[in-house]
């Protein structure tokens, strides 16, 4: 518990860093990579190329300010931020280093107003939460049974191309044994080493359901514009990943993890690539739960991005109480209503449960996966219907991470 004496700068604090936030950030990474230039081998250097790194922590430093009394808010976040931390091999070696240069950038910062006593504050108040992480990190260390940074040899044994920009990347033990299970919802770290010698880790859903003795990972090549850079790890998979490649990933991590075990309906919606962990859970229905009540929508540009369209025909197969309802925003030509898709325009959440056949989904739990923008609108729409908002579950990354906080 964060001391008396510590606790009115920090709450003083909150305003500033909703003010000044993204320089410290920024300036604590430029530093913190300059002073340990292999700390780039654990962060998402593209994060940092286009700046959501730096907007994740801000944000992060700032919910927890906001939030430091409030721990039923902050133990899902904190719960994330492990199993992320997991999946890059983090140590508790590393904290001492990432709170020297945190503090650091406070103070360069803030200048004169970064006092003894609020540069103190901080101080107690990242190792409270520090301490948290390093201990919830060991004990899912202990329970995953993997050191910290361990990776599994695996080799690409199939390649499927799921649209124009997505490819399914189904792997194998490189020593022939079964790949451990894994919760539908989790993601592996995948190596990557670039053509410019840099190391680089990077999240990928799993995809195929869970009992097999291989996984599936889905990966979508961000070809970047002029404002983003594209994305250096998933073309370097597309363009070297290929049958028989070998490939170093981690054991599987994220504590999204729909519950599949019961008889309650369950509804999962999906934009773009956050299709990748909803065909997982839909795959694993199929064979474990075929009779379940499961509603799936998804959106996507047009067919051209409508990534698994063989995976929902197949388990449209297996389940009898399964409805599926596809919206693509900008239909092609090629693409034909009622045979590719069902809706023109955006998802129709709000719709879709006020349908005499998908009523009873209004009971249901709901998970999500997409782009910020899509999460934020079906939240809304389903809270606006109803929908408790206990019943409602996403999967995040990054800055999304904190968004119900600030």
């Amino acid at each position: 518990m964060l001391s008396a004496a510590s606790r009115p700068y920090i709450d003083a604090s909150v305003p500033v860093l909703r003010e000044h936030g993204l320089a410290i950030t920024t300036h604590f990474y430029r530093e913190m990579f300059a002073d340990r230039p292999e700390l780039t081998q654990l962060f998402n250097m593209g994060n940092q190329a286009n700046g959501s790194q730096q907007q994740s922590l801000a944000s992060a430093v700032f919910a927890y300010a906001a939030n430091i009394d409030n721990g039923a808010a902050l133990a899902p976040v904190v719960e994330r931020i492990v199993h992320k931390h997991a999946a890059v091999g983090l140590t508790p070696s590393h904290y001492p280093i990432v709170g020297r240069h945190l503090l650091g950038a406070i103070g360069a910062v803030l200048g004169e107003a970064a006092t003894p006593e609020l540069l103190a504050a901080w101080d107690e108040a990242y190792w409270l939460l520090a301490g948290e992480l390093i201990a919830a990190e060991a004990r899912l260390y202990h329970s995953t049974g993997v050191t910290p940074g361990e990776l599994t040899a695996v080799r690409v044994v199939r390649r499927e191309a799921q649209g124009d920009n997505v490819v399914a990347l189904t792997l194998a033990a490189a020593d022939g044994k079964p790949l451990r299970d894994f919760k539908p919802g989790q993601y592996i770290s995948v190596e990557a080493r670039l053509d410019d010698g840099h190391r680089q880790l990077r999240q990928y859903s799993l995809s195929a359901e869970r009992g097999l003795p291989t996984w599936r990972i889905s990966v979508k090549r961000e070809d970047g514009d002029h404002q983003t850079p594209a994305g250096a790890v998933s073309n370097w998979l597309h363009a070297n990943a290929q049958e028989g490649t070998e490939l170093a990933v981690s054991a599987p991590f994220g504590d999204f993890a729909p519950a599949l075990e019961g008889s309650r309906p369950l509804v999962l919606l999906s934009a773009g690539i956050g299709i990748t962990p909803m065909v997982s859970v839909l795959r694993t229905l199929a064979t474990e739960q075929p009779g379940r009540p499961v509603l799936f929508a998804h959106a996507a540009r047009g067919g051209r991005h409508h990534a698994h369209r063989a995976d929902l025909q197949w388990a449209r197969e297996r389940m009898p109480q399964l409805h599926t309802h596809i919206s693509y925003e900008n239909p092609e030509p090629a693409d034909q209503a009622g045979r590719d898709y069902d809706h023109a325009g955006t998802m129709p959440v709000a719709a879709l449960l006020e349908a005499p056949a998908t009523q009873r989904f209004m009971d249901g739990r709901f998970y999500m996966c997409g782009p910020l923008g899509f999460m934020q609108a079906q939240r809304h729409a389903l809270i606006s219907a109803g929908v408790p908002v206990g019943h409602i579950h996403r999967e995040v990354f990054g800055p999304d991470l904190l968004d119900d906080l600030l």
